[in-house]
């Protein structure tokens, strides 16, 4: 069974940064892809960014582009988001999952496993 938590989320001014972890149990932690999504109240669950099993690759939704950075370490079986320049649309309880079948990054259907989310506020 394989488990994520996510932690790093607070409140913070406009401008300001914050990095998320997502720390992975289970030995095929560095097997399988991940991403982030968040959701906003009343607003589906959308993707935000994605990182392959070695670190190789990484994409980002275009609301983010520039902005955040996502990182792995395999060896300490966590992944990371590297917020920068924080708005607040992007206020939001922020997701990592691990991405088990192939196909578009983007798609949450595609991702198996989640953690509980936590809360990132940005203050204008």
């Amino acid at each position: 069974q394989v488990q994520l938590v996510e932690s790093g989320g607070g409140l913070v001014q406009a401008g300001g940064s914050l990095r998320l972890s997502c720390a992975g149990s289970g030995r095929t932690f560095s097997r399988y892809a991940k991403g982030w999504f968040r959701q906003a109240p009343g607003k589906e669950r959308e993707f935000v960014a994605f990182i392959s099993a070695s670190g190789g690759s990484t994409y980002y939704a275009g609301s983010v582009k520039g902005r955040y950075t996502i990182s792995r370490d395999n060896a300490k079986n966590t992944v990371y988001l590297q917020m920068n320049s924080l708005k607040p649309e992007d206020t939001a309880v922020y997701y990592c999952a691990e991405k088990t079948q192939l196909g578009d990054t983007g798609r949450a259907n595609l991702y198996d496993y989640w953690g509980q989310g936590t809360q990132v506020t940005v203050s204008s």
